[in-house]
């Protein structure tokens, strides 16, 4: 069952991207914190990051205890690398690349992301 969780979560490039998801206006999103959305079987994680003025999607699963959470962790910067702290236990990950930065867990999905007339829309390949 947890395999089965983690593989619903694959990395998506921005020229892999097939359909954008209008996933709620931008508004919706704390400053400088996340939300999670639904699409299809999946939980993703939204984050405003406004201090840098971007902002990223992640899985909400975090492969340590297979929690619905990160989109309820603390998002920051390491040597300059977006990332986000799972509430729980404070694994870190990569916002840009996924990687686990404080440890050896495997790496989370992230999806592309853009903000058009104020709503945010993740990028999804199915």
């Amino acid at each position: 069952m947890t395999e089965l969780k983690l593989n619903t979560y694959e990395t998506v490039a921005l020229n892999q991207v097939k359909i954008w998801f209008k996933a709620a206006p931008a508004s919706k999103f704390p400053k400088d914190g996340g939300a999670c959305i639904k699409y299809k079987d999946k939980q993703i994680a939204v984050f405003n990051f406004s201090r840098e003025g971007t902002w990223y999607a992640c899985q909400n699963l975090c492969p340590h205890k297979m929690e619905m959470v990160l989109s309820r962790g603390m998002i920051g910067e390491e040597r300059l690398e977006a990332k986000v702290a799972c509430p729980l236990h404070k694994n870190t990950f990569s916002l840009k690349t996924g990687n686990h930065l404080n440890g050896d867990l495997g790496a989370i999905a992230t999806y592309p992301v853009k903000v058009e007339n104020d709503f945010v829309y993740v990028g999804f390949s199915e």
